[in-house]
């Protein structure tokens, strides 16, 4: 590509000093954002102070797309020992911004004159997007600074056109992607601004680069779980995409005849728009992912106020008070997802023996400063982050978490701020079920995008809670374990999966000082009270799912001897602990609310299928069969 032909070849001309000085000033403005640290740079932190054995392994499981950043940040936290760890963390960060902005400088100097150049670098240092991750100890602001020298380099290659120049070239952008191989999304932006003449060695370089990048590539994809929280560009993004789009445009009409715009347009449209369109097939897009493109839009906006004349100084002050509230917005706690130096703060304020994360990697919170926490117990926690080589550790099964947290009085739940959606995972619901059934919630403490609620362990004689359970009237002779299996409500009173009114539920109780009733007692006691409300297709009662089932098999016998086809019964006992699981008394079925008799208890209604929709044939176990229940359940939920 050649340069303008104003354009003065001087090697390291001195005015690009001034965007780098000024960059770095705008860095260490308000670097340390009062003590706060969010959970990208939490895992940072952590990942660059564990040991190298611990770090290899956990890039075998986990981001090893940030690999090579983690290893030069463990250098340079052993290197700087005893200093500010927020300082060490982020100094990196607002060099590299300071240096891209000397290699802008540089750049537009050669492509559009010196004093675009100049205005390319200030502008650069100033866009939000920069001034925001010139403060992250991430690898976005290091890789941007990279891939603005590599195309540098590859406007000095396609000028002379040396073997040593496409070497430097493919070096600089070999080495941007692999600290994050989406700086390889540059490469059709540098191949597309080039004349014929350069294409073919410049091709040549890319092809070497992506087989270099191959073996991460690799690697990363088989831990594409670590992008899944990715969803579709939201209105925002897509808003700042094409908002800076607009105004690369709008500065490019004006240098249309020059070799600028046909090189920083497309590094400033190309990697965004290429994650965007793949995301149909997978979302990628994420606005730091290719923090680089706002480097193309500041060499835009430096020739395009270059040729402003008189009028330039009124525009720069007129954006420079434009941008200010954001200036200072991100130099503050809340211009972060979350906080976590404020999560751990909130977490050793309060009275608790033990800790539950809701999800499991909000966990990454309590590691910006372990020993804060060290006092409470992490009750789901098997092995930690770095024992696992994992980033969040591993949690124990389901069994061993209720034991722990039945055992446990007091618990401290960490977990996201209302209105965020809801891990589907097993064990996450069962951390919730458990918080829900067994726990009265206390003190609640909001905090920067995170929630500390606190937990105790509810009385025996409180439980059930109005509202919320309520006991089998089939199965009411049982142990503390059965009566917890016979639960009829879900987590919360105001369920749609629950029904339950206050005060049905408050006249129930869990009868503790007996065992529970055999299969023949209970069978006995289905068919009472199928006896008692056979005048009504609704059964007053509350049962449980089990007995729901164990009622619609006597009304189905009863019908089928009405009916004159006798019943026939069929033993069954061949089951698997799946069904076994699946049917136990516990499982909580939808309940309706009934009308109140005069002068009976207030009750619970649940609904029975009328007796005349049961098949006359149907086989009905002598003995209480896991199987039989379910699939007495399955036909109650059909019918009914």
């Amino acid at each position: 590509m050649p340069s303008a032909p104003s354009a003065p070849r001087a090697r390291f001309p001195r005015h690009t000093l001034v965007p780098a000085v000024f960059s770095l000033a705008l860095g260490l403005w308000g670097v340390r954002r009062d003590g706060s640290i969010w959970r990208d740079e939490v895992v940072t932190y952590d990942m660059a102070r564990r040991s190298l054995p611990d770090l290899w392994a956990a890039l075998g499981n986990a981001d090893a797309v940030h690999g090579l950043y983690y290893l030069f940040m463990h250098a340079l936290f052993r290197v700087c020992e005893g200093a500010d760890p927020l300082l060490v963390l982020r100094l990196p960060s607002v060099l590299a911004t300071a240096v891209a902005a000397a290699g802008l400088a540089l750049l537009g100097h050669r492509l559009a004159g010196t004093r675009a150049g100049l205005l390319a670098g200030l502008a650069f240092a100033v866009l939000p997007p920069v001034q925001r991750y010139a403060q992250e100890g991430r690898s976005y602001a290091l890789v941007c600074a990279l891939v603005v020298w590599a195309t540098y380099l590859l406007v000095r290659a396609a000028d002379r056109r040396t073997a040593g120049a496409w070497a430097a070239y493919g070096t600089v952008l070999l080495l941007a992607c692999l600290l994050h191989e989406f700086a390889v999304l540059a490469v059709p932006a540098h191949l597309s601004a080039l004349q014929r003449p350069a294409r073919r060695p410049a091709l040549r370089v890319a092809l070497v680069v992506c087989a270099g990048l191959a073996p991460l590539a690799a690697l990363s994809t088989r831990q594409s779980d670590q992008v899944s929280w990715i969803g579709g560009p939201g209105a925002g993004a897509l808003l700042g995409f094409a908002a800076t789009t607009a105004l690369a445009l709008a500065c490019a009409l004006p240098l249309r005849h020059g070799p600028l715009p046909r090189l920083a347009l497309p590094l400033t449209v190309l990697p965004a728009l290429t994650l965007l369109l793949l995301t149909p097939l997978k979302p990628l897009y994420v606005d730091r992912y290719v923090l680089y493109g706002q480097a193309g839009a500041a060499l835009l906006i430096g020739a395009a106020l270059d040729r402003l004349g008189r009028t330039r100084a009124l525009v720069m002050g007129v954006a420079l008070l434009a941008l200010l509230p954001v200036t200072l917005q991100v130099r503050t706690p809340d211009s972060r997802t979350d906080d976590a130096a404020a999560v751990t703060r909130a977490m050793a304020s309060v009275r608790a023996d033990g800790v539950l994360y809701l999800p499991s990697r909000r966990r990454v919170w309590s590691l910006a400063d372990p020993g804060s926490v060290r006092r409470l117990r992490d009750l789901a926690l098997a092995r930690g982050p770095a024992a696992s080589g994992t980033l969040y550790g591993t949690e124990v099964t389901a069994a061993v978490l209720r034991a722990r947290m039945l055992a446990t009085e007091r618990i401290v739940a960490v977990s996201d701020p209302v209105g965020e959606p809801l891990d589907p995972t097993p064990l996450e619901r069962i951390k919730r079920r458990i918080l829900a059934d067994c726990f009265a919630p206390g003190r609640v403490q909001e905090v920067r995008g995170a929630r500390v609620t606190e937990y105790v362990r509810a009385p025996a004689q409180a439980r059930p809670q109005p509202g919320r359970t309520a006991v089998c009237t089939v199965c009411t002779a049982s142990t503390n374990r059965s009566a917890r299996r016979c639960t009829l409500a879900a987590s919360s009173g105001s369920s749609s999966r629950s029904r339950v009114s206050r005060s049905s539920a408050s006249n129930c109780s869990p009868n503790t000082s007996r065992s529970r009733p055999s299969d023949a007692a209970m069978y006995a006691r289905a068919r009472s009270v199928v006896g008692a409300g056979r005048s009504s297709m609704k059964l007053r009662v509350p049962v449980c799912r089990s007995s729901a089932a164990a009622i619609s098999a006597v009304q189905s016998s009863t019908s089928a001897t009405e009916s004159g086809s006798p019943a026939r019964i069929r033993a069954n006992h061949s089951s698997s602990s799946a069904s076994s699981r699946a049917c136990r008394p516990g499982r909580p079925i939808p309940m309706s609310r009934g009308r109140k008799r005069a002068g009976s208890p207030p009750s619970i209604s649940a609904r029975v299928p009328p007796r005349a929709s049961r098949a006359a044939n149907a086989a009905i176990p002598a003995r209480w069969s896991p199987r039989w229940c379910r699939l007495r359940l399955a036909q109650s939920r059909s019918t009914g």
